[in-house]
């Protein structure tokens, strides 16, 4: 549903009246099913090819082309939808549900209607892949999900076509008024002059620091959606916020530039000015910890100038994946407007169908939805949006693991409970598969090893405990 529908409200409403009572009759608390259908729901807004109208207003920001951003989005997205599988999962676990199997084949469904679902969007992702803009390849697939209507029971005549065209027109109503906020809000913030010293202000208080930027950029965003939508968080967060946070990956990126001796003749004179009794060694190979405190010798204006003349040297990919990565991160923040009390919509909406209260189902949506907070690390510290294939599905990987073991440490079970003793453990084996810390700490890449290792053994004596529960139960 994510595929073909970029709100998540609509989402909660449309399959929510079919997923809640499932999973009520399934044996999973009311509140739980409500949440989980509200977190999942959010996820509509991450999956391309449409996310949402943020997508279109993060093309605005960045410059960068939707279709990029659709194709580097992906794999984050499945992410996502797993983080809240692996939710669903430890729950059903822990109150020893059963599977249903009882289910009818997959031709059935897809003759029942399924082929308008797969055909129009295959053609949708096709051309968009191929290089054709959205307004050319929409048509193409409106034309395709019309005909093969015709092949399902559910055809769609005259009046259906209509008022499908109907809706769609009522929807883009709300991303038009949307796109022209963005040039309001930018241009207030530019003119006002507030932008600049919000976001110094945020370099200022995480002292240079990443995680503290990404934490005081994660806190803005909570409060931000207890009052505010998804996308104008996003605007008004990004707006203020996204300099500070591309400014502090980049300056990573050009820290590593500096010790590989990777470095233009027009910086070499910044760092000539700064330190000249080591004129010898730059240029030259060095570690990590000595570029860093080469670099440090420069005041902060200096230092601005001196990443701008880097820039220049450095892959002009990794510097577009810099920035994507900086509004994605505060794009997927910011859907935590959906989950977060006391706005919550999503939760609201699913509170109504499950018939729980609705700030509590908020609090469980927001719960299970921590995937929102996870995955954006992987933006931050690896190259997930940039790097190459099979560097990405790598890092899917490990993250998948990771995301799973820092689940089971909050939630304390996996396939039995987990000993208080190993939940500690085990989250932080799964932030070190999230986070690689080689940078930091000596072991280069075994962290990401040492970590898997440390999951495999606690969920190898879970999985035992589970089986002895299972014989004797």
């Amino acid at each position: 549903m994510g595929t073909i529908s970029g709100s998540a409200a609509a989402n909660t409403s449309s399959t929510g009246v079919i997923t809640i009572p499932l999973m009520r009759q399934a044996g999973f608390p009311p509140k739980f099913a409500a949440g989980t259908e509200a977190a999942s729901s959010t996820g509509g807004q991450l999956m391309p090819p449409i996310m949402g109208a943020g997508v279109f207003v993060m093309a605005s920001f960045t410059q960068i082309p939707y279709t990029h951003i659709i194709v580097v989005a992906f794999l984050p997205a499945v992410l996502y939808f797993l983080s809240i599988a692996f939710w669903v999962r430890i729950e059903a676990k822990k109150l020893n549900l059963k599977p249903d199997l009882d289910a009818p084949p997959i031709m059935e469904v897809m003759k029942r209607g399924g082929i308008t679902f797969v055909v129009p969007l295959t053609i949708l992702i096709g051309m968009l892949v191929m290089g054709y803009t959205p307004v050319y390849a929409a048509p193409f697939a409106i034309v395709a999900t019309i005909v093969t209507s015709w092949l399902t029971p559910t055809k769609m005549g005259p009046k259906a076509i209509l008022e499908a065209m109907a809706q769609g027109a009522r929807n883009m109503i709300l991303v038009g008024m949307l796109l022209v906020s963005v040039g309001i809000v930018v241009n207030v913030i530019a003119t006002a002059g507030i932008g600049p010293p919000l976001s110094q202000m945020i370099k200022e208080w995480s002292g240079g620091n990443l995680m503290v930027a990404l934490v005081l950029i994660a806190l803005a965003s909570l409060v931000l959606g207890m009052g505010l939508p998804v996308t104008a968080s996003y605007i008004v967060l990004g707006t203020i916020s996204a300099p500070a946070l591309y400014d502090l990956m980049l300056s990573s990126n050009v820290i590593d530039a500096v010790a590989s001796g990777q470095i233009p003749e027009s910086a070499k004179a910044f760092l000539i000015l700064v330190a000249p009794e080591r004129i010898a060694e730059i240029g030259l190979p060095m570690s990590r910890e000595s570029a860093e405190a080469l670099i440090a010798l420069m005041g902060p204006d200096v230092q601005q100038s001196f990443q701008q003349a880097m820039v220049t040297g450095l892959d002009a990919a990794l510097v577009t994946g810099t920035l994507l990565s900086a509004h994605m991160i505060i794009f997927w923040l910011s859907q935590d407007s959906n989950v977060t009390p006391p706005v919550c919509l999503t939760a609201f909406i699913a509170a109504a169908i499950a018939k729980t209260p609705p700030m509590a189902t908020g609090f469980v949506a927001w719960k299970v939805a921590k995937g929102l907070y996870f995955v954006p690390l992987l933006f931050a510290y690896t190259p997930f949006l940039h790097g190459e294939w099979m560097t990405a599905v790598q890092i899917f990987a490990f993250g998948t693991v990771g995301i799973y073991a820092m689940s089971g440490a909050i939630a304390g079970f996996m396939e039995h409970a987990v000993p208080h003793i190993l939940r500690l453990p085990l989250f932080i084996a799964g932030f070190v598969m999230l986070v690689p810390i080689d940078a930091v700490l000596p072991l280069g890449h075994w962290w990401e090893i040492i970590g898997l290792s440390v999951f495999v053994l606690i969920f190898g004596v879970s999985v035992i405990k589970g089986r002895k529960a299972g014989a004797a139960g």
